[in-house]
Parts: C-alpha cells; structure tokens; sequence
C-alpha cells in the first residue's frame, strides 16, 4: 500500500472524500513527528511504538571501490510493533 492508497483507505473507513482522507493522514504524520521530536518516543498501545535511536559512528566500505569511510553517528527512527499488530499478521 503507498500513501495514496492509504488516503483512499482512510477516505473510505470514514465516508468522507479523498481529499479530507489525506488531511487526517497527513495530521496523523505530523503528530507523530512532533511526539518523536518532543518526547523521542509516540506509543500507540495495540498498534507499536516508534522511538528515536542513536547510531554509532562506525567504519563502512565503498562497494565500489573497497575502500574504508568513516560514517558519521546518526538519529534514526526505529518502530517496535505490539501484540495486537504481531497477531493479525
């Protein structure tokens, strides 16, 4: 499912048109963003949980060419699924 898709799905859920689908769609992306800035984390019980993760600096290679780069520490966001999602799959 792509995000247009996933317009038309919440559009439908909710008997209203494409247009106000993909505004609630857009807020729900939104919040979640503003919640992983503010508290690095945004639970969703029964859904997941995503969170904020640290990557260390670390040695990688050029496929190209073979050679070593250093890669720098980076943010990251890493999702965690819960139960309920874990069983419907």
């Amino acid at each position: 499912m792509n995000k247009q898709e996933l317009f038309e799905s919440v559009a439908g859920e909710l008997s209203t048109s494409k247009a106000q689908g993909e505004k609630i769609v857009n807020a729900v992306f939104k919040s979640i963003q503003t919640g992983l800035k503010k508290d690095k984390a945004v639970q969703l019980v029964g859904f997941g949980t995503f969170s904020v993760r640290n990557r260390k600096a670390r040695i990688g290679r050029n496929p190209q060419t073979g050679a070593e780069i250093k890669i720098k520490p980076s943010r990251t966001v890493g999702f965690k699924a819960g139960k309920s999602l874990k069983s419907s799959l």
